[in-house]
């Protein structure tokens, strides 16, 4: 996987829609400040280290947006999402302000740090509350396009900033805010994948392919709402979907796909997930994910086990 680190493209848009836009107002965990410098120095009085104290950097922010800023919250996932889950719930989400949170840390994305530092549930918490919604920009073009649409609606917006890219070109028309995009066009199958894990579904088609697969390939970069009716679309042509995310298999896409598709009959679903446990192992990004099945070979493998070949019979 390659291509411009989300991180950075997400301090250059900073930089440049906080240029054009004086509501923008950037809070941060004692994180990032290298690469939000440029923005720090062009906005004076617009960026603010509130330090390791995240419930208060999410009330902060809510303060400001009830008085007609525009914040964005920057720190880790588990601390600014699962630390500070009731200030999420009652100051932002209670009063219905909007507003936007940006992490990093993606699930295992610090794997050397361990499982204090991963967050496998920011979907699930975010899901569960009402007026927000939850982007995971998978590349640069991503993060700054639907930022760009995002930013100033009436929702809670999560920004889940991946450490690593997928390889898939997108140009911003391609992009729309609540809108899956279609990768590749299949007949018998159907992968959603979400973030980096389009690699793993790209890299998957060849052997799929070999096994008699037609796949096709839908992208979620607008994780909640789930768009219901491409869902359905895909599902209703192959038959069978399969999901593949970076989250816990409760409360992730994989529940979105099943609900979206409950009432169609000979229509299967399955996910590819993380379980529900902590991982306490150590290792690289690239190691959990292997040791999860988050990888081509894991796609293949659980394809053969769930839906056995297209002509299986249920």
């Amino acid at each position: 996987m390659s291509g411009k680190d989300v991180r950075q493209q997400f301090a250059d848009t900073m930089l440049e829609v906080g240029q054009e836009d004086p509501t923008l107002i950037v809070l941060v965990g004692d994180i990032s400040h290298g690469v939000l410098q440029p923005y720090a120095k062009a906005c004076p009085g617009r960026y603010y280290n509130v330090g390791i104290c995240e419930p208060t950097i999410i009330s902060m922010s809510a303060g400001l947006s009830n008085v007609g800023w525009r914040p964005v919250a920057h720190t880790i996932a588990p601390f600014l999402l699962e630390r500070s889950f009731e200030q999420i719930k009652l100051d932002f989400c209670y009063h219905s302000l909007p507003g936007n949170l940006v992490t990093v840390g993606s699930a295992f994305d610090y794997s050397n740090l361990g499982s204090t530092h991963h967050c496998y549930d920011d979907f699930a918490l975010i899901k569960s509350l009402q007026n927000t919604e939850i982007v995971y920009p998978g590349s640069a073009i991503e993060f700054d396009t639907l930022f760009k649409q995002a930013y100033t609606d009436d929702f809670l917006t999560l920004y889940r900033v991946p450490g690593a890219t997928h390889d898939v070109e997108f140009s911003a028309s391609d992009l729309e805010l609540g809108k899956i995009t279609k990768v590749r066009e299949g007949t018998n199958l159907t992968i959603l994948a979400t973030g980096p894990q389009l690699q793993s579904a790209m890299d998957a088609v060849n052997g799929l392919v070999a096994d008699g697969w037609d796949p096709e390939i839908l992208y979620a970069h607008t994780v909640h709402p789930i768009d219901k009716e491409a869902v359905r679309a895909s599902a209703a042509k192959t038959g069978r979907v399969i999901t593949i995310e970076e989250h816990m298999e409760i409360g992730g896409v994989g529940d979105d796909v099943l609900r979206a598709t409950r009432d169609m009959p000979n229509v299967f679903v399955q996910s590819l997930a993380i379980p529900g446990r902590f991982i306490t192992e150590y290792g690289t990004y690239r190691e959990h994910c292997e040791t999860l099945g988050l990888t081509s070979e894991g796609i293949q493998k659980r394809v053969a086990e769930v839906f056995h070949s297209p002509n299986h019979v249920f």
